[in-house]
C-alpha cells in the first residue's frame, strides 16, 4: 500500500524532514588538508588552542598504523589556528612499476584541537581514499564510517545515540545516495528504507510491527509527476526531431537533391 510523502507522516513515524548530508564530515574534508575544522565544539581562536595546549593528553588515539613499524614514515603539521600539531600523515615507501614511490597511507587531525584525533582517512596502494572514520561529536566515539569506491562515496554508516553502533546506513550510486536504512527501535535491524533516484527522495518504506518486512510504502507523488512529465517532453522532442527529418527528406526529394535513406532519429 502507498500514499504520498509528507512532514506528517515523517513525523509520525519519528523521521525529520531533512537531507541526508554529512555536515560534519561536509564540513571537514578540507580539514583533512588544511588541519582545520569548524564547529560548535572546535577552538574558534588561538587564544582558545593555546589555552587547550596547557593540558593536551599523552596519548592522542591515533587510529593510523604506525607505531613500532620502521617502514612507515610520519609527518606532523599545524592547521590554521593550532599553536600544536594536529594533523598526522603516515607515508610508506613501496615498489611500483620498478620505481620507488612514497605513498599516503593514512591522514588523521584533530579538528577541534583538543588533542584527540577525531578524523581519519586511509588510503589504498594507489593513493585512492578507501574510508573514513570520525567522531563527530567529539565524545571519544567513532560514529561516522565511510567508504570510497573509485574516489567517490559508496556507503556511510552512521551512530545517532553515542552507542558507538551505526543505527543508518546510507548507500550511493555513481556519488548519489540511492538508498537508505534506518533502525529506529534500537533492535539492530532496519524499520525504516528509503529509496531514492537522481539523488531525490522517491519512496520511503516503514515497518510498524518490527518483523522485518515494509508494511506500509510512502510515495512522493510530486518526483514521480516530475519524472512523467521529464519523459513526455523528451518524447515529444524526438517525435518533433522525426517529423521534421521527414518533411527535409521529403522536400530533398521534391527537388531532385540526393536523399540517403532516412533512419529515425530515435535510431541514430
Amino acid at each position: 500500500m502507498s500514499a504520498p510523502v509528507s512532514a506528517r507522516m515523517y513525523r509520525r513515524v519519528g523521521v525529520s524532514v531533512r537531507q541526508f548530508r554529512l555536515p560534519f564530515i561536509g564540513a571537514c574534508l578540507g580539514a583533512l588538508a588544511l588541519g582545520g575544522c569548524s564547529s560548535q565544539k572546535s577552538v574558534a581562536s588561538a587564544e582558545g588552542a593555546a589555552d587547550i595546549g596547557k593540558s593536551l593528553p599523552t596519548d592522542d588515539k591515533s587510529r593510523c598504523e604506525y607505531r613500532g613499524r620502521s617502514d612507515r614514515e610520519v609527518v606532523e603539521s599545524r592547521g590554521p589556528g593550532a599553536l600544536h600539531p594536529n594533523v598526522r600523515r603516515v607515508f610508506a615507501t613501496k615498489q611500483v612499476g620498478g620505481e620507488q614511490r612514497r605513498i599516503l597511507l593514512c591522514r588523521e587531525v584533530d579538528t577541534n584541537l583538543d588533542g584527540i584525533k577525531d578524523l581519519v582517512r586511509t588510503y589504498d596502494e594507489r593513493g585512492e581514499v578507501a574510508t573514513e572514520q570520525a567522531d563527530s561529536d567529539y565524545d571519544g566515539k567513532v560514529d561516522t564510517w565511510i567508504r570510497f569506491a573509485e574516489g567517490r562515496i559508496s556507503k556511510v554508516e552512521v551512530a545517532r545515540r553515542g552507542s558507538g553502533a551505526a543505527d543508518e546506513f546510507r548507500y550511493y550510486s555513481k556519488g548519489q545516495l540511492s538508498r537508505l536504512q534506518r533502525d529506529e527501535n534500537h533492535d539492530g535491524k532496519p524499520d525504516v528504507w528509503e529509496i531514492y533516484a537522481h539523488g531525490r527522495l522517491e519512496r520511503m518504506g516503514v515497518d510498524l510491527d518490527f518483523d522485518g518486512k515494509v508494511d506500509r510504502w510512502y510515495r512522493d507523488e510530486v518526483a514521480r509527476r516530475l519524472e512523467e512529465m521529464r519523459e513526455r517532453e523528451e518524447e515529444e522532442k524526438a517525435a518533433r526531431a522525426e517529423e521534421e527529418a521527414k518533411k527535409k527528406a521529403e522536400s530533398d526529394k521534391a527537388e531532385g537533391k540526393p536523399v540517403e535513406g532516412y533512419v529515425s532519429p530515435r535510431n541514430r
